[in-house]
């Protein structure tokens, strides 16, 4: 998403003129297409990271760090996992000689002595000016347009004299990130030849050490981990397209033997390159017990479901005619039919269950926590061969489609207050807020509904947090939405109780029972269903 605040045409006699003020929110591994900037362009990240081009050279998006391109540049960025929230400043170099005869702006573009990353340190200081110059411009209507315009341009020449003050200093280290730029560039086009630590720092004329610490600032691995990786990804491609035997596509994208690179790719894949080869040649049998919503949203009907004693399956898949397996169970029991590949979760025991289900197929556990779901969606898409990034893009698209929309039709009731409790046999647990737990990104942050300050003061930094009769009758929600592990639960003592009774959501009867599977799940047919409950829910309350 793109806000743009200004948009200033005119110019004086400053030597640095402010041109522009934008300000972005890129949702996780979104692109922003190249742009061929005709000012110089300030850029501020404040949440998130990523990756950023300036022309050939790329930058690693890091949050409380500034990057500057100058006028001709192609700019293009890709947000990380965590999204990417920046300020993006635009302004121009402007020069009168002693006639006060302007020059050009393409002549003078080399005006400005640092482009990259450039220091500005310390952040707090930095981001005063820019907060003052986007604050500013929010109370334009109080100022007439003349002080609005000196206003903006003071703030900025404070800002503009912070950055020059922190790098005056600083222009060998620049060249010498641009030296190990370019061998990263290398790296990328010549992955196969042989490559050591000390053979790069020698090209980019740069001590070892030093190579090593800027390599790791630009690309956040150390040099022989990301060079391995391009290895291994172009690796994964010839193994998708190609028929070559696995002896050749070592050597052809630089490893030294057939044993290193098969160690190696399974090290970092999970799978021997030649299971990875074949998922993407037939139909594999699957299961993933807790995680067969994204089989299903793949297009893959696992060959086994999980069940858990008295939860039974996840009936919301619509895969009841699969045969479950019931993970309450103690002892090991046999898999009824024999899966080519189990995958289990982060939260999963592998220790504890791993002699169960190891013995009958090769066991990957999802290194992701449940809240990255689309980075969980990824990586299992790859390893049962259904890694095309055109279909992972398009579900991802369709859902936040879809979360977008639903945000539209509940902007009314946002100034209300909502909550998601769980009922265990042993407890009553409050869920948490916008940031962790299977219900609270999706209602606070998808769907930017309101949590109730008890969320947030008793859920912080956790998933959820266990409630006492006291807690309870301070859960201020004027909507409330309740799930119970135990479908025989008895919820008599619990509807009479006067903690329950004393919520709003329960006096004013804005309570929803709901789902337990799809609501305590992070898969993204669990999240559409949590949005189709609640928007449900709402349009019976209007």
């Amino acid at each position: 998403m793109r806000k743009n605040f200004l948009n200033v045409s005119t110019s004086n006699n400053k030597q640095y003129y402010l041109t522009g003020l934008s300000y972005f929110e890129l949702n996780p591994h979104v692109q922003w297409k190249a742009e061929c900037s005709e000012d110089f362009c300030m850029i501020i990240v404040v949440e998130g990271g990523g990756r950023m081009y300036m022309d050939e050279s790329g930058y690693q998006l890091e949050r409380s760090k500034c990057y500057i391109s100058k006028p001709g540049m192609t700019v293009s960025r890709e947000a990380s996992k965590d999204g990417l929230v920046c300020y993006e400043i635009t302004f121009e170099v402007i020069h009168l000689d002693h006639n006060d005869i302007q020059h050009s702006k393409t002549e003078y573009q080399t005006l400005f002595p640092y482009v990259g990353e450039v220091d500005c340190s310390p952040f707090s200081q930095c981001l005063k000016w820019v907060e003052a110059l986007f604050s500013d411009n929010e109370s334009e209507t109080s100022l007439c347009a003349e002080l609005f315009l000196l206003n903006q341009q003071i703030l900025f020449q404070q800002l503009i004299y912070h950055i020059l003050k922190q790098n005056v200093l600083d222009t060998p280290m620049k060249s010498s990130r641009q030296a190990v730029e370019s061998t990263i560039k290398q790296l990328s086009l010549h992955y196969n030849e042989d490559w050591s630590v000390s053979k790069l720092a020698e090209h980019a004329n740069v001590g070892r050490w030093q190579y090593s610490r800027l390599f790791k600032q630009i690309t956040g691995q150390v040099p022989l981990q990301y060079l391995s990786s391009i290895r291994i990804d172009q690796a994964k491609h010839l193994l998708q397209v190609t028929n070559d035997r696995l002896f050749d596509i070592a050597i052809n994208v630089g490893f030294d033997n057939e044993f290193y690179f098969n160690r190696r790719f399974k090290q970092s894949v999970g799978l021997s390159p030649g299971q990875y080869r074949r998922h993407y040649r037939e139909e594999i049998q699957v299961f993933a017990p807790f995680l067969e919503d994204f089989l299903v949203t793949l297009g893959v009907t696992p060959i086994l479901q999980s069940s858990y004693m008295k939860r039974g399956t996840q009936t919301y898949l619509g895969i009841d005619h699969i045969p479950s397996v019931d993970l309450s169970e103690k002892s090991p029991v046999p898999l009824p039919v024999k899966p080519d590949l189990i995958l289990v979760d982060y939260g999963f025991s592998v220790q504890q269950d791993n002699h169960r289900f190891n013995e009958w197929a090769p066991l990957y556990q999802i290194p992701t926590q449940g809240e990255d779901w689309q980075e969980s969606l990824r990586i299992i898409a790859d390893l049962i061969g259904r890694g095309k990034s055109a279909l992972i893009t398009a579900i991802i698209s369709d859902y936040e489609r879809k979360a977008e929309s639903a945000r539209k039709k509940l902007r009314t009731i946002r100034n209300q207050t909502t909550a998601f409790i769980r009922v265990r046999d042993n407890g009553i647990f409050l869920y948490g807020g916008p940031d962790m737990g299977c219900t609270g990104p999706i209602l606070y942050r998808d769907l930017e509904l309101t949590p109730p300050s008890i969320v947030l003061e008793l859920t912080r930094n956790t998933r959820h947090a266990e409630l006492t009769d006291e807690m309870l009758a301070k859960v201020d929600a004027d909507n409330l939405f309740v799930t119970f592990d135990n479908p025989y639960y008895d919820k008599s003592k619990l509807y009479a109780s006067s903690a329950w009774r004393s919520i709003p959501a329960v006096s004013n009867k804005r309570v929803s029972e709901v789902d337990f599977f799809s609501w305590m799940n992070y898969g993204i047919l669990s999240h559409n269903k949590k949005i189709d409950d609640v928007l449900r829910t709402f349009e019976q309350y209007c």
